[in-house]
């Protein structure tokens, strides 16, 4: 790696190193350097290694990050470009989350070839996530369908759904829309129907909390709004020490100088749903979003977060 250059840490998948990209032209656009002075960095996780298995049994979100958060540390990688969907409740000693890009598509995609909706499901369809939020929640509105593990990036998910492993599966819009590929959702489904991730649509920027010079080039690049909501979102989501083991959901939107924040626990079965929302100033962000999160936390009981 050249002396002086901006190394940015990021993981393989096309969409990935997509993001990165647009985190790179945009340092290179709000500071005027040189293309050739930042490098990415591609990094192989855990997590993209191990694809036989469903996330909850080999150790969760963290396992997409590990590797780039080593990196971080070591000071062979001066920042990381992370979907912040993926992104563990609680991150490392001495690392943050120091910059948020504008948010995409919060929304998840139906995609099939046949069915335009969930409703349209014929009885006995075969839908592949390896989602647990998205399992759990399709399982409460469509209980007849059967659900199968599917692992693996954008592009591996797509050639499963040609092969007939199964006849539909969800992806985020937002990582579609990013790689020009939002005609293949055969229908959006509305928050109202599926709540999405915590932080879906969101590419967090995660930096050493010491490295002040990493920190001072990211200050242009941060989105406001996307931070407000974001931030919302995550304080749920660290309420219910939120992983990949646990179907939960949360969305934050905000309309003038209010926010909403609407939010779920489910079992894994779908059987038991809780649900909440939250109205208030954008500066009660985080605690609208704790409250949220100690509501359901107490409303679902112990049980549930350990199905």
């Amino acid at each position: 790696m050249k002396p002086g250059r901006l190394r940015i840490g990021t993981r393989g998948s096309p969409l990935a190193l997509l993001q990165a990209e647009e985190v790179r032209d945009a340092i290179i656009a709000a500071h005027g350097l040189a293309a050739d002075e930042i490098e990415i960095v591609v990094i192989k996780t855990t997590g993209d290694k191990v694809q036989d298995r469903p996330l909850v049994e080999i150790g969760g979100k963290g396992l997409f990050t590990k590797e780039i958060e080593d990196g971080l540390y070591e000071g062979s990688l001066h920042l990381a470009v992370h979907s912040m969907k993926d992104m563990p409740a609680e991150l490392p000693p001495g690392l943050m989350i120091d910059c948020l890009l504008k948010r995409e598509d919060v929304r998840d995609g139906l995609i099939s070839p046949n069915y335009t909706s969930i409703a349209a499901l014929p009885e006995g369809t075969v839908v592949g996530t390896s989602s647990v939020r998205r399992a759990a929640q399709l399982r409460r509105l469509r209980p007849d369908v059967e659900i199968v593990p599917f692992r693996g990036n954008v592009q591996t998910r797509l050639r499963k759904l040609e092969e007939g492993v199964a006849s539909a599966t969800f992806l985020a819009c937002a990582g579609l829309n990013r790689l020009g590929q939002s005609d293949l959702v055969s229908a959006p489904i509305s928050p109202d129907e599926m709540l999405p991730a915590v932080a879906q649509g969101a590419i967090g920027i995660e930096v050493r909390a010491d490295d002040s010079a990493t920190r001072d080039l990211l200050k242009p690049l941060n989105d406001e709004a996307t931070e407000i909501t974001v931030s919302a979102e995550r304080a749920f989501l660290a309420v219910l020490d939120g992983s990949c083991r646990t179907p939960l959901a949360g969305l934050a939107e905000i309309s003038g100088d209010q926010l909403r924040i609407r939010a779920c626990v489910l079992s894994m079965d779908g059987k038991k749903y809780f649900q909440t929302e939250r109205n208030g100033p954008l500066s009660e962000a985080e605690a609208m979003g704790r409250d949220a999160g100690e509501y359901l936390k107490a409303q679902a009981g112990p049980d549930i977060f350990s199905d």
